[in-house]
């Protein structure tokens, strides 16, 4: 069965941040879980990159705004790189190719009858790029809830969206599916914003300059985050060079919480007006915070994702994201943690296991995997469970039981004892206990490819079975004796000799 996962498309009003990351490296967890089950996968990032907010960030830079845009989405372009994510297009919202597609969704809204022309008049977050009710806001002064900053009274001849016509069509797809949107909580605010009514929403500007104009007002662009929400299924139909909606959609995607009202009702209203079918599923993560704050480049407490990966490489970041918080709940990240849980579990849980497990095997047995059968209960079916019901932190705790499992049966088997010993059954004991090992290396190898792909690579080389990621491999009971097995050099280095 396809598979298709998109993050949201990044905003580039100013450079990426670990929160960008976090939703990036997720995302790509997921493709390559699914790809190791031998699945056609398409998985989706990029840059948003119209609006007026885009436009004062350039302007404040000196630059014109596709100048800016160029530099910045670079920018992100080159984090999704580092951070090893297996993306098939980098979307960007200028791209010609997309503008078009906009533009030709717009006309099919207004000729199937859901668009009219009026005029606006409201408070508007330039930052949100949306409009606010007043009660919506922070008194006094009418301060943006997610921003802190004033909003602006806004009024203008606008395009419009029939909103409001889609209240019972959106509530029946929610009712239909309980798991379209998760966690349960985040469907049930949005569940909860459908039901009290919506409103008409205005899709053009009149006051935005940088955007994609309006097809019939080319004077007019068309609203920052209609374009924006377009483009999961216009990459579909160009990024490849081939049209593979067909294949692909409905989608799979992952964004963070201040977009759920825009991802989960605004959103699949415009495709149903549209004919197509709405978004497979919705998944919203919260933030990752800096003590009691959310982490985001308005606020200024972020964290340099490029810094640790110079630091301690892609996979200590990666592991460290969905490792430490619960994906879909808010919580605290800070370069300390991710130095404890490097230490903690990645050198010494982990690494520790790779190196006294070949390191033993080579000893004892000649670099060859001995006969014997697995004394460990395999876990791969927990972690595609967990996988597949999105909990990307579950599914890596389900994984880490093995690892400390493995752990637990080296000292309790205690190999370098039964070396010394004289008995053929310590002999026979000692060639259980050394395939036991190897095969829980070697399964891990597996489980751990969607999360740490370099480090997974490295012990599946270190084990004899290079490249050897299929999901079929991910039992026990599956290392053939007499494989060569070679120790390594540290998979996660210490703090000091990485440079941290």
């Amino acid at each position: 069965m396809p598979f298709s996962v998109t993050t949201p498309i990044y905003y580039v009003n100013s450079d990426p941040h670990l929160g960008h990351a976090y939703t990036t490296v997720a995302a790509d967890v997921l493709a390559r879980h699914h790809r190791q089950r031998g699945e056609d996968v398409f998985f989706l990032t990029g840059t948003d990159e119209h609006g007026a907010k885009v436009a004062r960030a350039a302007e404040e830079a000196g630059l014109t705004p596709k100048e800016f845009c160029d530099r910045v989405s670079a920018r992100f372009r080159d984090l999704v790189a580092k951070l090893n994510a297996t993306n098939d297009y980098f979307i960007r919202t200028t791209d010609p190719e997309h503008e078009a597609r906009v533009q030709d969704f717009l006309v099919r809204l207004r000729d199937a009858g859901h668009l009219y022309e009026d005029t606006y008049a409201g408070l508007y977050c330039t930052g949100c790029e949306q409009f606010y009710a007043e009660g919506d806001l922070e008194q006094p002064g009418n301060i943006c809830p997610l921003h802190k900053t004033p909003v602006e009274w806004l009024e203008e001849e606008n395009t419009f969206f029939r909103l409001s016509a889609f209240t019972g069509p959106l509530l029946e797809l929610y009712d239909r599916d309980p798991e379209y949107v998760v966690p349960r909580t985040r469907y049930n605010e949005a569940r909860s914003q459908i039901e009290a009514g919506l409103n008409d929403l205005s899709v053009s500007r009149a006051s935005v300059s940088w955007g994609v104009p309006l097809p019939w007002k080319p004077e007019q662009t068309i609203y920052v985050w209609v374009d924006a929400l377009l483009n999961y299924h216009t990459a579909l139909e160009y990024g490849t060079g081939t049209d593979v909606s067909a294949t692909f959609w409905p989608s799979t995607h992952l964004l963070g919480k201040d977009i759920l009202r825009l991802h989960c009702v605004l959103w699949p209203a415009l495709l149903v007006a549209a004919g197509y079918e709405p978004p497979r599923k919705l998944f919203v993560h919260g933030y990752l915070t800096s003590g009691d704050q959310k982490m985001s480049k308005s606020l200024g407490n972020v964290i340099d994702p490029l810094q640790v990966i110079a630091d301690l490489g892609a996979d200590a970041l990666r592991f460290y994201v969905l490792r430490e918080v619960q994906f879909g709940q808010d919580g605290s990240v800070t370069r300390d943690g991710l130095d404890r849980r490097y230490e903690g579990e990645l050198a010494n849980d982990l690494g520790n296991l790779v190196s006294r497990t070949t390191a033993m095997i080579a000893r004892y047995r000649d670099g060859r995997v001995p006969e014997g059968e697995t004394a460990l209960e395999p876990v791969h079916e927990r972690v595609a469970e967990r996988i597949d019901a999105l909990d990307l932190t579950g599914a890596l705790e389900e994984i880490w039981t093995l690892v400390r499992a493995a752990n637990r049966y080296v000292e309790d088997a205690a190999p370098w004892a039964l070396a010394r010993s004289d008995d053929p059954a310590d002999a026979e004991k000692l060639d259980t206990a050394l395939y036991t090992l190897a095969d829980a290396v070697r399964a891990l190898g597996v489980l751990l490819h969607g999360y740490i792909p370099e480090a997974s690579e490295r012990i599946l080389a270190a084990v004899g079975d290079p490249g050897a990621t299929g999901w079929e491999r991910a039992g026990l009971g599956l290392t053939v004796a007499g494989t060569a097995v070679e120790q390594p050099p540290p998979l996660f280095p210490r703090l000091a000799a990485a440079g941290a």
